[in-house]
């Protein structure tokens, strides 16, 4: 017998360890099964399972499980990303608590203290996937800078070298000053800085007493301006293009020039141009001829390139020495308070330089162009659809991609570099000094490139270099292209577009046939987590108090495509109300000898309430598979959840208590079979969303199966399993029944008050279904008669209709109708006139323009809410017999 209570902490651990034992999460590539493929997102090394994660993970999970079952060979491809940065500083915070650098250790044995640290703590995010319950197989596990992977960086970079398509170039990137390395835009995040706006006077060259005045936010960067740029078309400035100005503190001549970025509505419409330290400035330089001053260090100082004064200086203290400079010589013409947005290191916390330096670039306008053209003619499908457009947005405006970093941990890139400077790119040192020998005709010292790769240059390898690429592996012939992908709409750049790029370009063929794109996961009220706000919901934590289960079902339940998930941990709370009534559904089973008979089909039924059943099972299943197959996994949670709370648990329990009870042992026995069938599949339809406690009472239910249910078939059911005349008999009882409650409660009726029903012309259909299920209808509503209504409607009655028939409850000494009229009436206009409110502030501009997103979001879901309370209350009114 089922424990009376469920402890998802005493089963968890259990049936994980048994899965991962028995192979259940392992692909089969000699198998028949159609292969179905998921490449998991790697996880960096350094991380710890946050809420996106476990969205994320748990929808992945749900496909694979779920595709298993229909009998696929499901793939779901594991592993972890070495995370440069991040990696790189987590050893470096634990060298510097022995107040040690990596200088003191050198490049290559700082490489082996990281590698101890990834052997040491590098497992903590795939040991938390299995607390989550995920179910890739696990000895595929790939690390991005495994040998193998590592083999396929190396080769993907040779060839696209030889191919014209990566280089070297000298372009602006964003540049760390304290890590001391460009950095992607993705780890780059921009904040809200209250600053100034400087306009200064900058002196026309031969025109004594005429000045162009530009306002600039960074002051210290004018040392390295080159040019001011005026719209073409500002008639204040159209006689200046063409002219010189003289810049201050410096003396250069630098020309003015004519160019649309220029704003005439901000500012003076004069823009300074400082190619090499802003990115828009960069565009305009080169549109323009202007020429590239870099005036920093890799420190963010003054370099030589500034007047004598001014090196050395770190940005800021230059800033404060230029400005009373320029004040000093009557150049600076006012000081504007500003607000603006400045972009940081997410790791450093230090404002980013734009920094003009050598990088390797690869050619990605060039590359983006077949990837573009995969999504347009549909090889490739994005769901929700409306993340198509994010895509071809950054594709059609892709820019050269930097993929070199100056730290240590990472791929190193291939090239080798001769006396001279010439460089040897090769897949190996050997194969770069015999291309060098041949160049300079004889044997000569090389030295290696000592930069890395852009983490995200071995990820966009991930979906075929798991696979054993560049070998012609069984694996890469079976499992590529992938069938979904399912990320976060953060990295549909970065890493999406990137894998869609490299696998064209290397494997001719999409990566992946569409790409799921998932919420965020925000609190309750809308906001993002962040432990600033301290609003961080920690999905290990949520796991210790309600299970797994309720976590994973929670997170699929409001997997709404296209909306954010507003999680409460009330609502985990609620779920993990589900799975005890899961449980003790079972227990119910069980205590009334309702056990899973061998072989049973349910055909031939003589219970009305159970071809009922089995028909509504079909309609459930049908209805989740249907919903997963589409990536609605919210509908999928929705269906399996209303079938088994609400038409199994609620209605067909109840229905069928009788005849458990009865004398009939036909309809007894048939009843117990079919109750155990419908649990068993129940079981089964939820088990990709509650993979625990559904393996669990699979288990306890039947000690004696051959096989887990992990690996069990997904149900699939005859078209002739559903009875439409049983459906239609007993949907119209649960109907009467859920009507009657409703009315008794909108009426404010007693609970134990035992009242009449009459039912105003019911046809004879209707009639034949009352006096079969008679004495269920009187049990569930509470009722102590229900006939057809002889004569006129009473007085004080309420009423509401059922198909032809109106349904009528006499409630003269029961409730008072005027009171409750009035009551109603009352509760109807407070509601109008909050909803009034809302909309007021709504339909504000004001308010609507400077309100935070979540608040006026707040405003639309309490609107929502009170229209509903209102539609509801007006329903009751209008049930109140006139």
């Amino acid at each position: 017998m089922l424990e009376k209570t469920y402890r998802p902490a005493e089963v968890e651990e259990k049936h994980y360890r048994l899965w991962e034992e028995s192979g259940a999460f392992a692909a089969q590539p000699q198998g028949n099964g159609k292969p179905y493929t998921i490449m998991m997102p790697p996880p960096n090394v350094t991380g710890s399972l946050h809420m996106g994660h476990a969205l994320t993970f748990t929808i992945q999970d749900v496909l694979t499980r779920y595709n298993r079952m229909r009998g696929r060979d499901a793939l779901w491809q594991p592993g972890t990303d070495h995370a440069g940065i991040a990696t790189q500083m987590v050893v470096e915070r634990n060298l510097a608590k022995d107040g040690k650098t990596r200088h003191d250790f050198g490049r290559d044995a700082f490489i082996d203290k990281v590698w101890e640290w990834k052997a040491e703590s590098g497992g903590t995010i795939t040991r938390q996937l299995r607390r989550l319950g995920a179910s890739p197989d696990w000895p595929r596990e790939r690390f991005t800078m495994d040998e193998g992977l590592s083999r396929a960086v190396r080769k993907v970079f040779v060839e696209l070298h030889r191919q014209g398509l990566i280089y070297k170039d000298k372009r602006l990137v964003n540049w760390d000053p304290k890590l001391h390395t460009a950095i992607s835009d993705l780890e780059v995040e921009q904040k809200e800085i209250k600053g100034n706006l400087w306009h200064f006077r900058y002196p026309i060259d031969g025109e004594e007493g005429r000045f162009i005045v530009v306002a600039t936010t960074r002051p210290e960067t004018m040392l390295g301006d080159t040019g001011v740029a005026v719209h073409p078309e500002d008639d204040r400035y159209k006689d200046l293009i063409g002219k010189m100005v003289r810049l201050p503190l410096v003396g250069r001549l630098i020309p003015i020039v004519g160019d649309e970025y220029a704003d005439p509505e901000t500012g003076s419409g004069a823009v300074k141009i400082t190619p090499a330290h802003d990115f828009n400035d960069f565009e305009v330089g080169k549109r323009c001829g202007l020429e590239q001053i870099n005036i920093m260090d890799r420190d963010a100082r003054l370099n030589d390139n500034v007047p004598e004064a001014y090196r050395g200086l770190d940005r800021y203290e230059a800033r404060k020495r230029i400005v009373a400079e320029l004040e000093a010589l009557e150049l600076l013409e006012k000081i504007e308070p500003h607000t603006h947005m400045v972009p940081h290191g997410d790791r450093s916390g230090v404002a980013i330089e734009p920094w003009l330096t050598d990088q390797w670039y690869v050619d990605a306008v060039t590359l983006a162009k077949p990837a573009i053209e995969a999504v347009e003619t549909g090889k490739t499908v994005f769901v929700p659809k409306q993340w198509e457009n994010t895509y071809f947005e950054w594709m059609r405006n892709i820019q050269p991609w930097c993929i070199s970093r100056q730290i240590w941990w990472g791929h190193q890139i291939p090239a080798w570099y001769g006396p001279d400077g010439t460089f040897f790119v090769e897949e190996t040192e050997e194969e770069a000094r015999a291309a060098a020998t041949r160049h300079y005709g004889k044997d000569v010292e090389l030295t290696r490139d000592a930069d890395v790769l852009d983490t995200w240059f071995s990820s966009a390898l991930w979906p075929f270099s798991t696979l054993g690429w560049p070998d012609q592996t069984p694996e890469l012939d079976r499992y590529y292209p992938t069938d979904v992908l399912v990320t976060g709409f953060d990295i549909i750049f970065f890493w999406v577009a990137r894998m869609m790029m490299m696998g064209l370009h290397f494997m001719k063929d999409v990566p992946f046939r569409t790409v799921y794109i998932h919420a965020l996961v925000r609190d309750e009220k809308g906001q993002k987590m962040s432990k600033s706000k301290g609003n961080v919901i920690d999905p290990l934590e949520i796991i210790d108090q309600y299970g797994t289960d309720a976590l994973r079902f929670t997170l699929s339940a409001m997997a709404a495509q296209g909306r954010d998930i507003k999680l409460a941990v009330n609502r985990v709370e609620g779920y993990r109300n589900f799975a005890t009534k899961l449980w003790n559904a079972a227990r119910y089973c069980q205590m009334n000898g309702c056990e899973p008979v061998a072989g049973y089909q349910p055909v031939g039924l003589t219970q009305t309430v159970n071809r009922w059943i089995v028909g509504a099972l079909a309609d459930a299943a049908k209805k989740v598979a249907e919903s997963i197959d589409a990536y609605k996994f919210n509908e999928a949670a929705g269906a399996a959840y209303q079938f088994t709370w609400g038409t199994f648990c609620d209605w067909y329990m109840e229905f069928t208590k009788p005849i458990l009870a009865g004398t009939d042992e036909a309809a007894k026995a048939e009843t117990r079979a079919t109750t155990a069938w419908v649990l068993d599949q129940i079981l089964h339809i939820l088990h990709p969303l509650m993979p625990f406690i559904t393996e669990e009472l699979w288990e306890q239910l039947s000690p004696a199966r051959a096989n887990r249910l992990i690996s069990a078939e997904w149900p699939e059911f005859a078209a002739d399993m559903v009875d439409p005349a049983a459906r239609d008999e007993m949907d119209w009882v649960v109907r009467l029944i859920t009507s009657v409650r409703s009315m008794r409660s909108e009426m404010n009726v007693p609970p134990a008050a035992q009242i009449e029903l009459k039912l105003k012309d019911p046809n004879a259909v209707s009639l034949q279904r009352l006096d079969t299920h008679r004495d269920l209808i009187l049990r569930m509503a509470r009722l102590t008669s229900a006939e057809p209504l002889q004569g006129d409607v009473p007085k004080s009655s309420v009423q509401a209709v059922l198909d032809e028939t109106t349904l009528v409850l006499p409630l003269e000494g029961i409730v008072d109708l005027d009171k409750e009229k009035a009551r109603l009436s009352k509760e109807i206009d407070k509601l109008t006139g909050e909803i009034k409110k809302i909309d007021a502030k709504l339909s504000n501009e004001q308010f609507v323009a400077k309100a935070p997103e979540e608040v006026i979001e707040e405003q639309r879901d309490r609107r929502e809410a009170a229209d509903q309370a209102r539609d509801k209350l007006q329903k009751a009114l209008e049930m109140l017999a006139g």
